[in-house]
């Protein structure tokens, strides 16, 4: 696995390393981290999430599960679970690239691997670098917690309707986002 002189990885090495199939790794600071693929419930409420986010915000930009981008353009190389780029940042980025900076909105559904601190880190990544929302999806306690740049933070629960910013009076019902089997 190629590695840079310092230690540190560049995108760009990174770009060589395979696919190791039953895992995946994001670049973090310059160290290759593994990462673990979300289970059905997780990747149901993706889903579930990008498709109304896509309904809610369209013609406005692109909404993708798994987005990769570039917080820090060197040595850092990200996904996100569900994310969000207005049409003029889409539009920017060339096919064989990543976005640079951080999405618009950046949703991460909690999964059992994922650490308090490795969320909070992500989330102070990506609202330092360009991001206007970071939403944490925590399944069990059926809850979204939205983050902005200004250091507001607010929980929605069960019968609550989050507000999308991004797109003109619309909303979105937590309740329409968990889904019961």
């Amino acid at each position: 696995m190629p590695e840079a002189a310092a230690g540190l990885m560049t995108v760009e090495q990174y770009c060589e390393v395979p696919e190791p199939g039953s895992f995946y790794y994001e670049l973090h600071h310059g160290k290759l981290v593994r990462m673990s693929w979300p289970n059905f419930g997780d990747a149901l409420v993706r889903s579930r999430i990008g498709g109304q986010l896509d309904a809610a915000l369209e013609g406005h930009g692109i909404v993708l599960t798994r987005l990769p981008f570039r917080a820090l353009p060197e040595y850092d190389l990200r996904v996100t679970d569900v994310g969000y780029l207005t049409r003029e940042r889409w539009d920017q980025i060339k096919d064989e690239d990543y976005c640079l900076g951080a999405p618009d909105l950046v949703i991460e559904v909690l999964s059992p691997s994922a650490t308090a601190i490795e969320i909070d880190e992500k989330a102070a990544l990506c609202l330092a670098n360009g991001c206007r929302e970071f939403w944490v999806v925590d399944r069990r306690l059926r809850q979204i917690t939205v983050s902005t740049p200004d250091s507001i933070t607010r929980t929605y629960r069960a019968g609550e309707s989050i507000p999308l910013a991004l797109a003109e009076n619309q909303a979105l019902m937590v309740d329409s986002i968990f889904v019961d089997k």
